[in-house]
């Protein structure tokens, strides 16, 4: 979504019909997930991908036709091991995807949630009666978008279907195939210190979805000229900015500055809070230290266990960016459940 937001709002500001179209099922391997999108223009400008090589041309040709029909159209595609690269497969699978003209009424609210990082779901009815017809529903399930021609018996089943996907995929009910696509708030990577690898880290993590915030009370260390894109930039400790950043299960902390009088604070806030990922740039004799000056303070063994240091995934690291690498790569580890253990 956010991928294809700017371009998008700016085609619809300018008065365009655009075509929208979203990978509502894989089978086998493919590169996109379920709810990838891909806008596109009367005139053929695309933003966005749902797959890649001949399916994308063949996505954009369909999506062409449906703005001059002005009706939705789901479309599978199924590869062959021969093929699958010249698609954007990496073997073998097929996909469905969904196109559709892209409904202002709906869309705008969406967009207005995605800016502001807020959780949503849409459910579009993809097969069946009433195909192309939506809602969109708030992170509480509050209904901020009904289609038309929704019955109330129909919403009912939307809703139903909504609160029986837990991620973003379709769901048969009467006849009717739904797919239920799940906007959710992007993860947030909090880099406390300012120094040499957050720049590097912050660009990384932002490319591969993150909202990034950076805490450092030295202003000369944290300054927009170093970190022109970030959601944040706060001037305190962390043990005062974290809290008004939030330690939720979106949050993951990286703790670089190798400053006990920050680095301790941060981790005195953010482990008994439970955040997935807390780790720290230190040597082993740095950390055991820390450790007794942690536990001097009163965290627990279970805690402090949670520290993952030496910090990343061990490839060799020397440079910042190749630092930025392993750091990022550990962080996404965690996030996607390949790394859950403790150290």
């Amino acid at each position: 979504m956010l991928d294809i937001l700017e371009s998008t709002e700016r085609w619809l500001a300018e008065g365009r019909a655009v075509a929208l179209a979203t990978v509502v099922k894989t089978w086998g391997s493919a590169p996109r997930r379920e709810g990838s999108k891909m806008a596109v223009r009367g005139d053929m400008a695309m933003i966005g991908s749902v797959s890649g090589g001949c399916v994308e041309g063949a996505v954009v040709e369909e999506a062409l036709v449906t703005l001059e029909t002005g009706k939705a159209k789901l479309l599978h595609f199924g590869v062959a091991d021969d093929m699958a690269w010249e698609v954007g497969l990496t073997c073998g699978g097929s996909i469905e995807v969904f196109v559709e003209p892209l409904d202002p009424r709906w869309w705008q609210p969406l967009a207005a949630l995605a800016k502001a990082d807020q959780a949503a779901t849409t459910v579009t009815v993809v097969q069946g009666a009433r195909i192309g017809e939506k809602i969109l529903l708030g992170a509480g399930g509050e209904l901020l978008y009904r289609g038309d021609d929704i019955s109330d018996s129909m919403l009912a089943d939307m809703q139903a279907a909504a609160a029986q996907s837990g991620s973003s995929g379709i769901v048969e009910m009467d006849e009717r195939r739904y797919m239920v696509d799940r906007q959710r708030q992007r993860p947030h990577l909090i880099l406390v210190g300012g120094v040499h690898v957050a720049i590097p880290l912050s660009a990384m993590a932002a490319q591969a979805g993150f909202r990034v915030s950076i805490v450092d009370p030295r202003s000369a260390f944290a300054s927009r000229e170093r970190f022109p894109d970030v959601a944040n930039i706060l001037h305190s400790y962390p043990d005062k900015a974290l809290p008004q950043l939030g330690l939720d299960a979106s949050a993951y902390l990286a703790v670089l500055t190798h400053d006990p009088k920050i680095d301790d604070k941060a981790l005195l806030t953010a482990l008994p809070a439970g955040i997935p990922y807390v780790g720290v740039l230190s040597s082993g004799r740095t950390h055991r230290q820390r450790v007794a000056r942690l536990r001097e303070a009163g965290l627990s063994a279970a805690q402090i266990a949670r520290i993952r240091t030496p910090i990343g995934i061990d490839i060799g690291a020397r440079a910042p960016e190749e630092i930025a690498v392993c750091i990022l790569a550990e962080v996404i580890a965690v996030r996607n459940g390949a790394r859950d253990e403790v150290r």
